[in-house]
């Protein structure tokens, strides 16, 4: 492994990744966590702009001469969890908790713009972005372009890390990537039965929207095999159902909802409108109209194969050949880092964060996945994406 020298000792920024971990704040509104990353920025002498897209902030550090830019992303909102991890770094908000690792995705990132503003061994401009927002369909990438992210701060390409379970063979600061579709796009869908409520005993006096909601929420089961070819994949899952609130009451109305994941757009266009016939189809046969919602949340991230042989080519300057994996299959989470892929080259990539070996005493019992109540973030690969990001912005600039 070929970590940068600086990054022998991290035991500052391991401190820096419990306290943010024990202050978790959710989408738009991390106002401390920015205010700790645009302090800690200011104090190494980069130039800082806060409030982009809110709580937003982005470092620039420019030096000599050098025309290329570049731009390294991390995120730093929590999830509305409740943490059942016990030690003293926990969260000190009931119901809140960095349960993806967003805290050490920032961590590291601020980890190599210190070393990147110490040494300033490069030429040109490395923007470091820090985005709200990124759980729960909130859009903070989005949001930051609309901002004006990428006018206000050129950059010729754009990388991001995230920490990932990457399986047996995966060890604490494995690299994984590809050179196309990563993760999926995220989907959320919800279809309202409207009907004529009425007591249960006198189901003939009205329209039953709950039996039109548990017919769709079967026959969707089937929709994607009967509209995706089987040599793609995608997947629409029902995750939630809502009737009456009173066992003896047959609703006015009734609701099912869920997600659905795919790889192309074309394949979400598919399912999309398949769903809106079964739907307005059921209603009619359950004499209920259908209220149909389907919102588009996040495209795929879909890597820039240029870019993500580049990122690769880094990845095994720091850890060797053996711990990058350059053709890892698409997984079926999503990220909204996709939207900045759209519109610059770039590459995203996961850190192996290892299998729960590095668990602290009075650890939860959950497994060591993100967007677990047991998860915690594995300190002892923040050197590892630290000195990815330091060596991918020094190799790029450097380029003719």
């Amino acid at each position: 492994m070929n970590l940068v020298d600086s990054f022998a000792d991290v035991s500052r920024f391991v401190r820096l990744r419990r306290d943010i971990h024990a202050h978790p704040e959710l989408g738009f509104e991390e106002h401390r966590t920015s205010e700790i990353v645009a302090g800690l920025l200011r104090e190494w002498g980069i130039e800082v702009h806060t409030g982009v897209a809110g709580t937003g902030v982005v470092g620039v550090l420019k030096c000599g001469d050098g025309p290329r830019t570049i731009g390294l992303r991390a995120d730093l909102d929590a999830l509305p969890l409740q943490e059942e991890n016990h030690f003293a770094h926990r969260s000190t908000h009931d119901g809140r908790m960095h349960a993806c690792g967003h805290d050490g995705h920032t961590t590291m990132l601020l980890a190599a713009a210190w070393h990147l503003s110490q040494t300033r061994d490069f030429s040109g401009t490395v923007n470091f972005i820090f985005q709200p927002a990124e759980e729960m369909g909130k859009a903070g990438a989005l949001k930051m372009i609309q901002d004006g992210l990428f006018d206000r701060f050129p950059c010729q390409a754009v990388f991001a890390l995230h920490n990932f379970a990457l399986g047996d063979k995966g060890k604490p600061g494995d690299f994984a990537l590809n050179e196309s579709a990563l993760m999926a796009s995220s989907n959320t869908w919800r279809v309202t039965m409207v009907g004529r409520g009425t007591h249960a005993s006198l189901p003939h006096t009205g329209l039953d929207p709950v039996g039109a909601v548990i017919d769709l929420g079967q026959q969707l089961q089937a929709l994607v095999p009967r509209v995706i070819d089987s040599n793609q994949r995608a997947l629409l899952a029902v995750t939630q159902i809502q009737g009456s609130d009173a066992p003896n009451v047959i609703p006015d109305q009734a609701w099912v909802g869920g997600t659905v994941r795919t790889f192309s757009e074309s394949a979400t266009d598919a399912i999309e409108a398949g769903l809106r016939r079964l739907a307005d189809g059921i209603a009619a046969a359950h004499g209920c109209s259908a209220d149909i919602f389907f919102r588009r949340a996040s495209p795929p991230v879909v890597n820039h194969a240029a870019e993500a042989r580049f990122a690769a080519s880094v990845m095994r300057e720091v850890v060797g050949d053996a711990a990058v994996d350059d053709a890892f299959p698409a997984v079926m989470g999503a990220e909204d880092f996709a939207h900045m892929l759209r519109v610059r080259p770039g590459c995203y990539a996961f850190i192996g964060n290892g299998d729960g070996a590095h668990r602290l005493p009075d650890h939860g019992p959950g497994p060591c996945i993100i967007h677990n109540t047991s998860f915690d973030f594995n300190d002892a690969i923040i050197p590892v994406g630290a000195s990815y990001f330091v060596r991918l912005a020094q190799r790029w600039l450097a380029q003719p």
